[in-house]
């Protein structure tokens, strides 16, 4: 698969010299276009602050973040603006859903900011929102629907002006069982079928099984890898266990 993103010897640090801390020490990791990465540790360990550089949210202290051939790490403010909207989706555990507008007018929202026309407007909200399962919530408010229902309308809002990379930052865990289940299998149709590149940062083992590959950090580092291959979900699952039981993480097999 041909490369998309390339982090090279990455570091962040918060802090002054008098109590420096090192979030995110020199990490080094691609990730192929059509890829569905995961990365786990346990709080404290990075992986927010590798995500928030990764959607240029946040900046690196040292090192580079190549999207292609572009260094995110050298663009302006203005450049980052443009860079995020063209090509980066966000999926985070909290909804940031607007309450004064209906599931299909925030999910249109996102392609009136892109100055799409009335016609691709339609044609595309309504196929997102119906491959989501979300059409017949379309006209009801966020606080009429479900947990789950609102975290598929977030994520039709990342999903609906097709960006190359989807971020998402905890998905699942605001949802309960059954809620996050239909989630993580979206996630991983849209992988499949729409070749979307998926980023997810989570501390939950069953959420981590639907990936393709999981990348383990601990004190800012990556100290282990996983790669599912042909395994089934639940051998790769009870592959995540254990490197989680080697090293003390939280348990959920669920």
């Amino acid at each position: 698969m041909k490369s998309y993103i390339n982090v090279c010897d990455v570091e962040k640090y918060y802090g002054s010299a008098a109590g420096m801390t090192k979030a995110v020490d020199r990490v080094s990791f691609q990730v192929s276009e059509g890829e569905f990465v995961g990365v786990m540790g346990a709080s404290g360990s990075g992986k927010t602050t590798l995500l928030n550089m990764l959607a240029t949210i946040d900046s690196v202290t040292a090192g580079h973040i190549y999207y292609q051939e572009t260094d995110i790490t050298e663009l302006k403010p203005d450049q980052l603006a443009k860079f995020r909207k063209e090509n980066l989706g966000f999926v985070f555990q909290e909804y940031n859903l607007l309450d004064t507008l209906t599931v299909g007018e925030n999910i249109v929202l996102a392609m009136t900011l892109q100055n799409k026309s009335k016609k691709e407007i339609q044609k595309g909200s309504e196929e997102m929102m119906r491959l989501l399962g979300i059409w017949e919530i379309r006209n009801q408010f966020p606080y009429q629907v479900s947990g789950g229902q609102k975290q598929r309308c977030a994520c039709a809002r990342a999903l609906i002006n097709h960006p190359k990379l989807l971020l998402a930052d905890e998905p699942t865990g605001a949802l309960d069982s059954k809620a996050a289940e239909t989630l993580l299998e979206t996630f991983q149709s849209l992988n499949a079928s729409k070749r979307a590149t998926i980023f997810m940062v989570t501390h939950d083992a069953f959420s981590a099984s639907y990936c393709s590959r999981i990348l383990f950090l601990k004190d800012g580092r990556i100290f282990h890898e996983l790669i599912r291959g042909q395994k089934g979900r639940r051998e790769f699952l009870n592959a995540i266990l254990d490197v989680l039981s080697a090293t003390g993480g939280v348990k959920d097999a669920r």
